[in-house]
């Protein structure tokens, strides 16, 4: 995959009509992933770091890589086709013979997930984010409202 690419991250999480709404973007532009709300639990509990009694299916993913010396080197979300995501894991595998890089076609939501438990960059095709539509000023809305939310009364804005 040689295109030019944009990094961005999860800048927030909300609930959202049949499932969640996932706010990924950089300080230039944030955009949306509508994901299944289970998929949005897992994302969320990775980056809140929160425990799994058991090994969710990420994990489980990211044990075999470990099995396998393969290591998650990032995830590009490519394109938008039909009001769907495309995206891609690049997996890369290092031993004695070289460097063998390694692309496999995956769900974003899956991809963000796999990113988010690994510490691992998640980058977004140029075109794709020139293409999307910026929803900076809906999460920073909610934001405020869910600050002002926890602020006691007796403070005041």
């Amino acid at each position: 995959m040689k295109q030019d690419v944009v990094p961005v991250h999860v800048r927030g999480i909300l609930p959202a009509a049949g499932g969640v709404a996932v706010f990924i973007g950089n300080d230039e532009k944030v955009f949306v992933i509508q994901v299944e709300k289970g998929i949005g639990t897992v994302i969320s509990n990775f980056l809140r770091k929160a425990p799994n009694e058991r090994p969710l299916t990420h994990d489980l993913i990211g044990n075999i890589f470990k099995g396998f010396g393969i290591v998650l080197d990032r995830v590009v979300i490519t394109d938008l086709k039909n009001q769907t995501y495309f995206a891609r894991l690049i997996l890369r595998e290092e031993n004695e013979l070289g460097i063998k890089l390694v692309e496999v076609d995956a769900r974003p939501s899956d991809c963000i997930a796999l990113a988010v438990a690994q510490g691992r960059p998640i980058l977004v095709a140029r075109p794709l984010f020139e293409r999307v539509e910026d929803t900076s000023d809906v999460l920073q809305q909610y934001q405020d409202q869910a600050e002002s939310q926890d602020r006691p009364e007796d403070e005041g804005p």
